[in-house]
C-alpha cells in the first residue's frame, strides 16, 4: 500500500498547484481536486489531506468555492469539519450549535431560533482564514461523474490505508469530533476502507495528465 501511496504523492506533488487567490479560468470545469495543508508531509512530500469532487455537469469550479469563498458550513463538509475542529480544540460550547444544518427552509424554520448567527458568522469567518491560509490544490480533469467518483474513491483508500500517512501532532484534524478523521488523517470519513486505486487505474489516469 505504501509504494503505490507514494507514487500517488509523487504525482500530485508534481501537479500545477493552486492557492487562493486562485484563478478560476485554470481551474476545469468537471474534474476532482486533491487537497494539500500547510505543514504536513509524508513519503518526503506535501501529504494529501482530502481529496473531492462535484455533483452534476461543470461544477468543479463552483464546488471549490464552496470551500474557499462561500461562508455556509451547510453547503460544504469540508468547512464544516475544519470549524468542528476548531471550535473542539477551544472547547467552545458553540459546537452544537455548529452541528445544526440550516439547509432547508423546513430546518430553518425548526431550528433557526437556536443558533446565534452572529456567533456562527464568526466562525465561518475563522474557517474561512484557516482554509485561505493553509490549504493548496491540484486539479484533474475527468468529464464522466463515474469516473471522478472512482477514482476519488480509489485515492481517498490508499492514502487512508497506508501506514506512513500520518498526520503530524500540531495537525488540526486531531481535533475533530470525527474518530474517522482523527485516526486516518484525511478531513474525509467517506471511502476510507474501499478498495484503494490499482496501478492499471493510475495508469490511465498519467496517461490524461501529462506531467
Amino acid at each position: 500500500m505504501s509504494l503505490i501511496c507514494s507514487q500517488l504523492h509523487q504525482f500530485f506533488n508534481q501537479l500545477p498547484r493552486f492557492v487562493f487567490p486562485y484563478n478560476s479560468q485554470k481551474i476545469p470545469q468537471d474534474g476532482f481536486y486533491v487537497l494539500f495543508e500547510r505543514g504536513e508531509k509524508s513519503h518526503g512530500m506535501d501529504r494529501i489531506v482530502h481529496v473531492g469532487s462535484h455533483r452534476g455537469d461543470n461544477r468543479l469550479v463552483l464546488r471549490l468555492n464552496e470551500h474557499f469563498i462561500n461562508e455556509n458550513k451547510d453547503r460544504s463538509i469540508f468547512r464544516k469539519n475544519i470549524g468542528r475542529a476548531l471550535l473542539n480544540k477551544n472547547r467552545d460550547p458553540f459546537l452544537e450549535q455548529w452541528e445544526i444544518d440550516l439547509t432547508t427552509r423546513k430546518s430553518r424554520e425548526r431550528y433557526a431560533w437556536q443558533v446565534d448567527l452572529h456567533r456562527q458568522a464568526e466562525i465561518e469567518s475563522e474557517v474561512t482564514s484557516v482554509i485561505r491560509s493553509n490549504f493548496s490544490f491540484c486539479v484533474v480533469p475527468i468529464g464522466r461523474r463515474e469516473n471522478r467518483k472512482h477514482y476519488v474513491a480509489g485515492l481517498i483508500a490508499a492514502v487512508a490505508q497506508c501506514h506512513q500517512c500520518r498526520p503530524s501532532k500540531s495537525w488540526l484534524g486531531r481535533y475533530s469530533t470525527k474518530q474517522k478523521i482523527r485516526e486516518r488523517g484525511l478531513w474525509n470519513v467517506q471511502y476510507l476502507y474501499r478498495e484503494p486505486l490499482r496501478y492499471v487505474d493510475f495508469e490511465r489516469l498519467k496517461q490524461w495528465v501529462q506531467v
